[in-house]
C-alpha cells in the first residue's frame, strides 16, 4: 500500500518472515538494491520517499521475488508483468512540497526521480 502527502510517498508492504525487502521502480532505475525498506515487528516493511510531481511505476523486491502493489493507484502491465502506479500531484505551494508533512517513523529518502 502506498500513501501520499504532498511530494511524499509512504510505501508499506506486508511480508512476514522476509529477510530483505526493497522498493524498486522507474524512480531508481529498477535497482532492487537502491531502496531497502525497514521492517516492523508486525511484518510490515516501510519506506518513505520524496518525489517530484509525476506518475511512476514500482514493485517490491522481497527475498529475490518481485511483488506488485495491487492497492496502489492502479496497475499497468510492463515488460516484466504487472507494475503498480504511483501518482504524485503537483504541490499547492511553490512546487517543492516543503509545506507537506513528512511521514513519521519510516525510512526516509529523496529520489532523483524521472517524471512521466
Amino acid at each position: 500500500m502506498v500513501e501520499t502527502a504532498g511530494h511524499w510517498a509512504k510505501f508499506n508492504f506486508l511480508r512476514r518472515g522476509a529477510r530483505r525487502v526493497a522498493l524498486a521502480g522507474d524512480f531508481c532505475g529498477w535497482d532492487p538494491n537502491a531502496l531497502p525498506m525497514i521492517p516492523a515487528q508486525d511484518g510490515t516493511w516501510t519506506l518513505a520517499l520524496r518525489l517530484p510531481a509525476g506518475e511512476y511505476r514500482f514493485k517490491y523486491w522481497a527475498d529475490g521475488e518481485w511483488f506488485c502493489d495491487f492497492a496502489s493507484f492502479g496497475i499497468e502491465y510492463g515488460p516484466h508483468g504487472p507494475e503498480a502506479i504511483l501518482r504524485i500531484a503537483p504541490a499547492d505551494d511553490d512546487g517543492d512540497g516543503a509545506n507537506a508533512s513528512s511521514p513519521s517513523r519510516a525510512a526516509v529518502q529523496t529520489a532523483g526521480a524521472r517524471r512521466r
